[in-house]
């Protein structure tokens, strides 16, 4: 499947909605993992501000690549981010979007409350 490395160097990006766990299957309430690690992974809405355009994404990240207070407004780094185009088929309907991933999210409030606090 092919992946779109996305240049976030220029982009402003915050937290829309805190960090909460992928589900695999609504049914069954399974939560989803990494393939090849087995890391649960998480899905985080940032607002992405770049080229006077905003758009909320939903990132999915494992688990283990949140780090620091990822709160509604805060600052956020997004590291390794790609977009995969996805098309599907249910019941007759095609259906198509962009899969947003990332290896990880990282706070920028922390590093600045950390040299205040100094």
């Amino acid at each position: 499947m092919r992946q779109i490395p996305v240049d976030t160097s220029a982009a402003t990006v915050m937290v829309a909605k805190t960090p909460q766990p992928k589900v695999r299957d609504r049914r069954t309430g399974e939560i989803a993992t990494d393939a090849e690690t087995g890391a649960k992974l998480m899905t985080v809405d940032v607002m992405f501000a770049a080229n006077d355009e905003v758009e909320i994404l939903s990132v999915t990240v494992p688990e283990t690549g949140i780090s620091g207070d990822l709160t509604m407004g805060t600052p956020a780094a997004l590291t390794g981010l790609i977009a995969r185009p996805w098309e599907n088929e249910f019941n007759g309907q095609k259906r198509h979007g962009i899969a947003f991933r990332a290896v990880a999210v990282t706070s920028l409030a922390t590093t600045g409350t950390a040299s205040n606090a100094a």
